[in-house]
């Protein structure tokens, strides 16, 4: 039945760098906070992470600099509060997301830096502080992103569509790695065996785990069960 699916599914509660304006905005940054931190305390059975939270300075005409950094540090206080990792968001603002993080690394939990399109030197200094990066298909778009990928030990490693977007494009480096495709239908046309047109969907993870494994020249299925275990640790620790 259709709501056995729901006990698989699980949620982080956080905000995105690109909405903190949403803390003053609600005229009691405070308060804001306190309602995140009640959200996830009233759902521990469903919330595994705060997030996503972070920076992101490709797209300053939504939340600007100052804004964000100053509402990343406040979310990082619920982490150590609620005892829940961080699902983190880095996008062009390496330099401060690290040193942010570095500055809070006596009370840092454990956490994934999600869609992760940075250089080998950036992937060192996120698996320094401890943390795992994820991969999705903006992660693998160029032949630079996919050396950068194979930098990362697989024991750090998690693997997302971050749909529905971030999907693989022809355009990418990586679309040469993929083996599984699924057929698609315009969205007036949807059909319950084929994907939308254009939307990238849970489904297609397979391809992420197909990419990752040929490029690293690992088998998939070793791939696949120390990314699961990476997964587990972090998300669902008590279940191991």
């Amino acid at each position: 039945m259709w709501w056995k699916c729901l006990e698989r599914l699980f949620s982080t509660v956080g905000c995105h760098p690109t909405r903190c304006n949403e803390f003053e905005e609600n005229g009691d940054p405070e308060a804001y906070l306190k309602s995140l931190s009640d959200l996830a305390a009233d759902n521990k059975d469903k919330v595994v992470a705060i997030g996503e939270m972070g920076l992101d300075y490709d797209r300053l005409q939504f939340c600007p600099k100052d804004v964000q950094k100053k509402y990343f540090e406040m979310q990082l206080s619920l982490c150590s509060n609620l005892k829940l990792p961080m699902f983190l968001h880095c996008r062009n603002a390496s330099e401060d997301f690290v040193r942010i993080l570095r500055k809070h690394k006596d009370t840092l939990t454990a956490g994934v830096v999600h869609s992760f399109d940075g250089n080998p030197e950036e992937a060192n200094s996120i698996l320094q502080m401890g943390l795992y990066i994820g991969i999705n298909g903006c992660s693998l778009k160029t032949e630079e992103n996919l050396f950068s990928v194979t930098t990362i030990p697989s024991d750090r490693l998690m693997i997302e569509t971050d749909c529905p977007w971030c999907e693989i494009r022809p355009t990418h480096a990586s679309a040469k790695d993929i083996i599984t495709n699924f057929p698609s239908v315009k969205k007036e046309k949807w059909q319950p065996d084929k994907m939308v047109k254009g939307r990238n969907e849970p489904c297609t993870i397979v391809q992420i785990l197909e990419i990752l494994a040929r490029i690293r020249d690992e088998e998939e299925e070793y791939l696949c069960n120390q990314i699961y275990k990476n997964t587990m640790k972090v998300f669902f620790p008590h279940e191991l």
